[in-house]
Parts: C-alpha cells; sequence; structure tokens
C-alpha cells in the first residue's frame, strides 16, 4: 500500500471482527511508528497494550464510575471549554453522522448512552492501546505524540487493521493508571481501538467530510 493510501483511506472503525491480532504484528507496527520525529529526540511517548481481562477490566470500572455520578478528571483539556464556529458545526454534524449510521434517533437517550459506552470497551476490538507522557514534558511534547500516534494508525492500515483513537479513553485516568499500575508521573492522553475492521458494519461505512485545502491554507510569496 501506498503512503498516500494509507494517508486517506484511513477511518476511525467502531466495529471489529472477532480476530485477534498476532502481538508480534502489533510490536511490528510500534517498531515503525518509533522513527516519528520529537523534539530533541525526547521521544515522550509511552504505550500500554491492553487485551483480554485488562482492556475488559477499564470498560467495566469506567462505565461503573460514569453510572454512580463521578466526574471526569482527565489529565488535560481535549476539548474548548466554549465551542465557536466553524468547529461547533463540525461537531455537530460528525456526531449525528455517527448516530445516523448507527440508525440510533436523536431523541433516543437510552441507545445514545448505549453507543457511547461502546468508547470505553475500545468498540469491541481484541486490542486496545493507551497513550501515556511523563508530566515533566511540556506541550511541545503533545505534538510529537500526534505524530507517534498518526504512525501507528498508517502503519496498521497498511496491514489491514483498523484503528480509532479515542479521546474518551482519557476521562478517567486515574482509573486507568491503577488498572495497570501505571505511576502518577505519566499523564494519560487516549486511547486507541486496534483490529480487524468489520466491513459489513454500517458504522464502519460512512465518511465525514474534510475541508478543502484552499479553506485552511494561505499562501506567501
Amino acid at each position: 500500500m501506498q503512503v498516500s493510501d494509507s494517508v486517506t483511506q484511513r477511518q476511525c472503525i467502531r466495529s471489529f471482527l472477532d480476530k485477534p491480532v498476532d502481538p508480534q504484528l502489533i510490536n511490528e507496527i510500534l517498531n515503525a511508528a518509533r522513527w516519528a520525529p520529537s523534539g530533541a529526540n525526547t521521544q515522550p511517548w509511552q504505550v500500554m497494550v491492553v487485551s483480554g481481562n485488562s482492556k475488559q477490566t477499564i470498560g467495566e470500572r469506567i462505565i461503573a464510575a460514569r453510572e454512580d455520578g463521578q466526574k471526569e478528571n482527565p489529565d488535560y483539556d481535549y476539548y474548548p471549554e466554549n465551542w465557536i464556529e466553524p468547529y461547533r458545526r463540525r461537531r455537530y454534524e460528525t456526531g449525528m453522522a455517527l448516530y445516523s449510521a448507527l440508525h440510533i434517533e436523536k431523541s433516543d437517550h437510552e441507545k445514545r448512552k448505549a453507543a457511547w459506552y461502546q468508547n470505553y470497551h475500545f468498540f469491541g476490538a481484541p486490542v486496545g492501546l493507551l497513550f501515556f507522557m511523563d508530566k515533566q514534558m511540556g506541550r511541545g511534547s503533545l505534538l510529537d505524540m500526534g505524530m507517534f500516534i498518526q504512525n501507528i494508525m498508517l502503519m496498521a492500515e497498511h496491514h489491514g487493521l483498523g484503528t480509532c483513537p479515542q479521546a474518551s479513553l482519557a476521562e478517567y485516568p486515574d482509573i486507568v493508571r491503577e488498572i495497570l499500575e501505571v505511576e502518577n508521573d505519566y499523564l494519560l492522553l487516549c486511547g486507541m481501538a486496534l483490529g480487524y475492521p468489520d466491513s459489513s458494519a454500517p458504522v464502519n461505512n460512512y465518511r465525514v467530510e474534510r475541508v478543502a485545502v484552499s479553506d485552511f491554507t494561505r499562501w506567501y510569496d
């Protein structure tokens, strides 16, 4: 697969086949992703690979926290406190496209909640990745983490795997750190579902639009 194909064909996968992913293949993906650039070659990434009981426990514990009314306490603000245009509109349209693909009406709050809770079980993927970064690093290291994570998604695409990066899995970082026995010195940035896509699932067969290059680019002589 050409790099350009990996970039343009990659999408967020939210339904996976019941097919295991060879740990050697995961290692191969991470081995390639580690060549991402980072400021002063700091390589700030730490990756926790979960499956089986650990993955199941993370989902159960986060859902239980939400059901008990426990407030989210992410290590950093992913989204803005106040949404403005055009971001508010893009967010709304993306949500509507997702629930439309799932055939869930806007008024059906129970089905919407059940669909949202799939986030915490990595959408049924056999493998989950959780990305951490030392708290001592600066905000610039978030750029490094993004490039590293993108490398993982592109390499997964190259190998016929699907991914879904998930900020939702960082909503309760203390729970995840406790389960995985990760030191408090590390920020939880996000998670990622990894597995073989179920191409027959309607939720995997819709795409959201991207703005044109002319809408976000300025040229200077």
